[in-house]
């Protein structure tokens, strides 16, 4: 709980910059929050109930619902807030973003990646439900043409990575969060497991993709 409060702490204080102006995005953010959520606490639980994650009592307020702590469900509103915080930062300090190119290599190296690990890891569940998830995401954004949203998603990804590796570096080298090593690759970043980034890069894109069609700033390439 005190991991979630830190890391909902700044962001909620800085959303009322007069140039970013980011609780006026508020409307667009939490519903944003609420669709995303309901997809990864339903994948939550049941991951938690076929034992590929579970969590630290010792290290819990106690109350769960759906076999999640109280905590979990949190995660997904403060972490979302955070990420997207920062997206809404970068458009306003750096409007042009990365370059269109640069943006189309880089989706299609993650969905190239994200595709052969989906086809070779079918039986580590953790590894092979995030490829296949990110992969779809990423196809679509790419047959839909919708590439303009990348050029700023990529930096904001990129960035957000430093505040990740601190947060998942507590909760998994304390441990909150126990992973079991059969149901993943077992490489690790320090103490985190690679498909991490790739579940928090997927948590990210799909709020900014709900989060900007709700704003309608999705457009076309």
């Amino acid at each position: 709980m005190i991991i979630n409060g830190a890391t909902l702490l700044f962001p909620l204080l800085l959303s009322f910059d007069k140039k970013v102006t980011f609780y006026k995005k508020w409307r667009a953010l939490l519903p944003a929050i609420i669709i995303t959520g309901v997809l990864f606490i339903v994948w939550d639980a049941w991951f938690t109930a076929l034992g590929v994650w579970e969590f630290n009592p010792d290290y819990l307020i106690g109350p769960a619902i759906w076999g999640l702590p109280i905590e979990e469900w949190m995660f997904f509103f403060t972490v979302p807030y955070a990420v997207v915080f920062i997206y809404e930062c970068l458009k306003v300090y750096w409007k042009k973003g990365i370059n269109f190119t640069v943006g189309r290599n880089l989706t299609a190296f993650f969905l190239v990646l994200m595709c052969i690990l989906a086809i070779t890891q079918v039986d580590r569940l953790y590894t092979f439900v995030t490829a296949l998830g990110l992969a779809g995401v990423l196809g679509g954004i790419w047959v839909g043409k919708k590439m303009e949203i990348m050029r700023h998603f990529f930096p904001a990804y990129f960035i957000s990575l430093l505040p990740f590796f601190v947060v998942n570096g507590l909760l998994t080298g304390i441990p909150v969060v126990i992973y079991n090593p059969v149901e993943q690759l077992d490489i690790r970043l320090g103490s985190i497991p690679i498909e991490d980034a790739g579940y928090g890069m997927l948590l990210f894109l799909i709020n900014v993709i709900i989060y900007e069609g709700l704003n309608g700033r999705i457009t076309r390439e």
